[in-house]
């Protein structure tokens, strides 16, 4: 049986005409049972465990179909590498990056939250979407 998720991206592949392969159902798999914020080759290395005829091409290829299609957010935290994370039917978060280790902490505040509602509505903007990235040391590398 299909998950919700595979149904979105069939859906999704179906509507601009491409092909639902099995290489792409694998790099999706292993995506889903990715909970880290994981770059294309930490990716690639998973889904190679198990399909080694999977090539990087195609893990960056889904990649791109799983955002377009709302399954997956691009995450770029300023180490020269993407990383991606899940996004269909999960609740917008933060993220607080440790410069040293590379950590990553998700953290929400609905403090900052309204505070950025209410700047925006003092400046007649309309948020469409947003991200916070704080920069710094965590705990075991203060």
């Amino acid at each position: 049986m299909a998950t919700k998720e595979e149904k979105v991206l069939e859906e999704y592949i179906s509507r601009n005409n491409l092909k639902i392969t099995r290489q792409r159902r694998c790099v999706l798999k292993a995506f889903l049972d990715c909970e880290n914020h994981v770059s294309a080759e930490e990716l690639y290395n998973t889904v190679t465990e198990t399909e080694s005829n999977i090539g990087l091409a195609t893990v960056y290829r889904t990649l791109a179909l799983l955002i377009r299609s709302g399954l997956a957010s691009e995450m770029d935290f300023g180490d020269g590498q993407k990383r991606y994370e899940h996004r269909y039917k999960h609740k917008h978060h933060d993220h607080m990056i440790c410069t040293e280790c590379g950590k990553i902490i998700e953290f929400t505040n609905p403090i900052i939250e309204k505070l950025q509602d209410e700047i925006a509505a003092q400046n007649g903007f309309t948020i469409t979407s947003h991200k916070l990235d704080l920069f710094g040391n965590c705990s075991d590398c203060k």
